[in-house]
């Protein structure tokens, strides 16, 4: 398992963002040397957990549970085949471009050592969103990646440190559930009804899944009780 690139992008005024100054930093490019990587902030509050890298829309996206995207070669290289053209690493706004790991098998609170310093950890997967297609330019993107459901990881910093292209990406932990990307994914958009089984991964959850869980188990939990 290691590391392909580390993408970083700049503010980028685009006409298809809901972002209030209407700039976007989701158009991500490779870049060489180290990067430095760490907590950010509270979302929010804070943005990117990649010093140098732009999130401009902050209500949405950034901050300490979505500190570091990640998005594996495998998936983009089938990306690549259903729609016919090029994605070269960073397309889909990722800061890691992985090689050798199944993101949507990744478990919610398994940790990555990355080089010799960086630890992080899985949250969840990405939520598909307009500023996403409009980047792309395919119609009707968010269905067709949401249908997909292999969203790579959102991951939060456990220890900061440098990271560059071509380091070795190693587990350091891995928690005993079942909760993987994939199925976080499916609860949170298309399976509602998985959303109690995302207890099980507890805080390591990204904490606007785990309310989510919490409030559908509440409710139905009592509903199947009655």
């Amino acid at each position: 398992m290691k590391l392909l690139s580390v993408n970083l992008g700049r503010p980028k005024a685009v006409p298809y963002t809901d972002q209030p100054e209407g700039v976007t930093g989701i158009d991500k490019q490779p870049v060489d040397g180290p990067v430095r990587v760490a907590a950010p902030g509270p979302k929010g509050i804070g943005a990117s957990g990649l010093a140098g890298d732009a999130v401009c829309e902050t209500r949405h996206h950034g901050g300490d549970d979505q500190a570091v995207y990640a998005m594996a070669r495998e998936d983009l290289d089938e990306w690549e085949g259903v729609l016919g053209r090029t994605l070269p690493n960073g397309s889909f706004g990722e800061n890691l471009t992985t090689e050798g790991i199944d993101l949507s098998g990744a478990l919610i609170g398994e940790r990555w050592g990355i080089g010799s310093e960086v630890v992080l950890e899985v949250t969840s997967g990405r939520i598909p969103c307009r500023t996403f297609q409009g980047h792309l330019g395919e119609k009707g993107w968010v269905k067709r990646f949401t249908q997909r459901g292999a969203p790579g990881a959102y991951l939060r910093v456990v220890q900061p440190g440098e990271v560059r292209a071509g380091d070795a990406i190693r587990m350091v932990h891995r928690p005993d559930h079942e909760v993987t990307v994939a199925l976080q994914f499916r609860a949170v958009t298309t399976e509602r009804t998985l959303l109690p089984r995302l207890l099980a991964a507890a805080n390591a959850l990204h904490p606007e899944a785990l309310a989510k869980a919490r409030q559908y188990e509440t409710k139905y939990g009592a509903d199947r009780g009655a």
